[in-house]
């Protein structure tokens, strides 16, 4: 069985500390959030939804990674934000044959982690239709298992990369790895600029923008410009029709909340500049314009703007 350290252990990452746990694996689970790791610690964690319901004792769970040692496997899961100051913090977790493993929404994380860690034992994660959120302390729900891929950021061996991904296959994750990472990061991008900013400025679900004539029609625009710009970057999206692809994904979870919604009805910063803002960014880049992004980028920071002064990090999700 294998030591897995999981640093940014919210939503998403209790879920994969759950479920890595329940499989045999030495889980120590690292947040910010005080009384999330207090939970684990005196109660288990506990995760249900898609995977069925659990609660599993962790090898240990905290605020910071000090005590933990080097591990096998290093899941960065925080806020794209928050990629530096996570894999500043890896360093006691980082022995001669780990592995770390980058998994945030949008773009940019991998080459902020590398500026701290060695690029070559890097892997650059996505995942998708889990629609997973935090009902409390030591508590996380999640409404699928929808998508697990994994890719080389520099130059980690293949076989170092299977016994990475061998970890997850062994506690029910269906895993693919792919050589092409820009495929592999855009085919879930366009799914997270579709949906994310949408919900964030409508409160509405996931089905709840797909069936609503208004908000998809906003939801679309952002679909398209985000394909676009794959487009004119030279990223061949392997979906078939991309925008019915989106479609697909979304009904597979259509109560879901994307984290970026549950994050601004909490009165938290979002991930907008990593998901929706990439793509304006991009564009301008490629000579390809982006309205509708620009719009709902600029909506939800003015939004964020009269957000009251960020709270001590121990009593928020990581």
């Amino acid at each position: 069985m294998a030591k897995v350290g999981i640093v940014g252990c919210g939503a998403m990452g209790s879920v994969y500390a759950a479920l890595m746990a329940s499989a045999g694996h030495a889980v120590h689970a690292v947040t910010l959030w005080a009384d999330h790791a207090a939970a684990m610690r005196e109660r288990g964690l506990r995760v249900e939804g898609a995977s069925g319901d659990r609660t599993v004792r962790l090898a240990s769970a905290g605020t910071t990674p000090e005590g933990i040692g080097p591990c096998d496997l290093v899941i960065i899961a925080t806020k794209a934000f928050d990629v530096a100051a996570a894999a500043e913090s890896c360093a006691p977790l980082i022995g001669p044959d780990t592995v770390v493993q980058t998994i945030q929404n949008g773009l940019g994380s991998p080459e902020v982690a590398a500026a701290v860690i060695d690029p070559d034992r890097i892997a650059v994660g996505v995942v998708g239709g889990f629609g997973a959120s935090m009902r409390g302390p030591g508590h996380a729900h999640h409404n699928g298992l929808e998508m697990i891929r994994f890719g080389a950021f520099a130059g980690l061996e293949r076989e170092r990369l299977e016994a990475s991904a061998a970890i997850w296959e062994s506690a029910g994750f269906k895993v693919s790895l792919f050589d092409d990472l820009g495929r592999m990061v855009w085919e879930k991008l366009i799914m997270n600029v579709t949906f994310s900013g949408t919900t964030t400025l409508t409160g509405l679900t996931i089905g709840g923008v797909m069936a609503d004539p208004e908000a998809w029609s906003v939801a679309r625009g952002c679909a398209e410009e985000a394909i676009a710009v794959a487009a004119a970057m030279g990223v061949t999206l392997q979906v078939g029709d991309p925008v019915e692809h989106i479609r697909r994904l979304g009904g597979k979870i259509p109560e879901a909340r994307p984290s970026m919604l549950l994050d601004h009805r909490a009165g938290r910063r979002g991930e907008v500049e990593a998901i929706n803002g990439s793509i304006p960014r991009l564009g301008r880049r490629c000579g390809v314009p982006t309205p509708v992004n620009d719009t709902v980028v600029a909506l939800i920071k003015a939004r964020e703007a009269a957000f009251p002064s960020p709270a001590d990090p121990a009593t928020c999700p990581a």
